[in-house]
């Protein structure tokens, strides 16, 4: 028993740092869980794990539950991550940076392997179900901050209105894709103004 925690332990250390390292900041902030990068990059990046713990589990103890165990393991590491970084150090609203659901897809691509027993049909059929489930999985969590609201004359997201309320300075600039309006979020306590007014033009 001892042993399983240590490896439970060891997998959700490896999973939480390869996972924060790669897709992490679209799987921080709520206002970055948009249409668009969010949906590509973290079913991309959450599916390597979950596979690779997969296979040891299938072919050392002909057990299907790998994928189940590495999302386990990465929600509790991203909660414990959550509460006391950002709730325990800052007091940011921890409704603000609550982790991507991965179970679903998780429990998919388990499911698939068990029944087909193939690694070949699990890589076809179980990721396309892991990238297919995840942005309905979570659509209940993200949908009200999707909401049209206007700001001084400025229609946005209620996403996008919590960026401008709580600024993140230490957030780098560079991983944003480069839009009009872009640094507005951050305010000018990030970029000078100069930059700002550049950006806003047209």
């Amino acid at each position: 028993m001892g042993l399983l925690v240590l490896l439970f332990f060891a997998v959700l250390g490896g999973y939480h740092v390869h996972f924060m390292l790669t897709a992490g900041d679209w799987d921080f902030w709520v206002d970055w869980k948009d249409r668009r990068m969010w949906p590509t990059v973290v079913p991309i990046l959450g599916v390597t794990f979950c596979a690779a713990t997969q296979a040891f589990w299938w072919v050392n103890f002909r057990l299907p539950f790998g994928a189940v165990f590495a999302a386990l393991g990465l929600l509790l590491g991203e909660w414990i991550n959550r509460y006391v970084n950002f709730w325990g150090w800052t007091y940011f609203p921890i409704s603000l940076v609550f982790p991507s659901a991965l179970i679903v897809p998780a429990i998919w691509l388990d499911v698939i392997l068990l029944l087909s027993g193939s690694y070949v049909i699990t890589a076809i059929v179980g990721s396309l179900g892991w990238g297919l489930l995840f942005y309905p999985n979570n659509w209940p969590a993200i949908a009200a901050f999707h909401q049209a609201t206007e700001q001084h004359g400025q229609l946005m997201t209620l996403a996008d209105l919590i960026g401008f309320h709580f600024v993140r300075t230490s957030m780098p600039e560079y991983i944003r894709m480069v839009e009009r309006g872009t640094l507005r979020t951050f305010g000018k306590d990030v970029a000078p103004e100069g930059r700002i007014r550049l950006n806003l033009q047209d």
